[in-house]
């Protein structure tokens, strides 16, 4: 099993806003530090770009992007989320970019080995989280470590 990540944020201004400009500059980078980190299997695309932050799957359209990834393991992505440098350096700015999300933005599920879960799926289980809390169906770091 691997496993699959969807994280949602909602944006302070419109993507092409000046106020983003700093956060879309630091995407490339660290999308490319994900791609070659240990344990990356696969992110999300958009429709002909390097990210994915042209997806709206959620209300407020222009408002909400999702980041969505397939890993290794749960201590692999733990590892790049919290423990990469420059990805760390990225999330302790987002409170210029993003506002502080009432429900959980970030939610993890097993799928099988080279499945790519599609939009509609990760987008089901963070909902499931939203009306559930945590369960096999939709779970945060902190369910693992239990």
């Amino acid at each position: 099993m691997q496993l699959a990540q969807i994280n949602i944020a909602k944006m302070l201004a419109p993507i092409e806003s000046e106020l983003m400009a700093d956060f879309v500059a630091q995407l490339d980078e660290v999308n490319e530090l994900a791609d070659a980190a240990e344990g990356f299997v696969w992110r999300m695309l958009g429709n002909g770009t390097d990210d994915a932050t042209g997806l709206r799957p959620f209300p407020d359209d222009l408002m909400y992007i999702v980041n969505m990834s397939v890993w290794k393991n749960a201590d692999t992505l733990f590892q790049f989320v919290y423990h990469n440098p420059r990805h760390r350096e990225v999330m302790m700015q987002r409170k210029k970019w993003f506002e502080n999300m009432e429900r959980m933005h970030l939610v993890l599920w097993y799928v099988e080995d080279g499945h790519i879960p599609t939009l509609d799926e990760a987008k089901s289980r963070i909902e499931h989280y939203w009306e559930h809390g945590e369960s096999d169906v939709a779970f945060t770091f902190k369910y693992l470590k239990k």
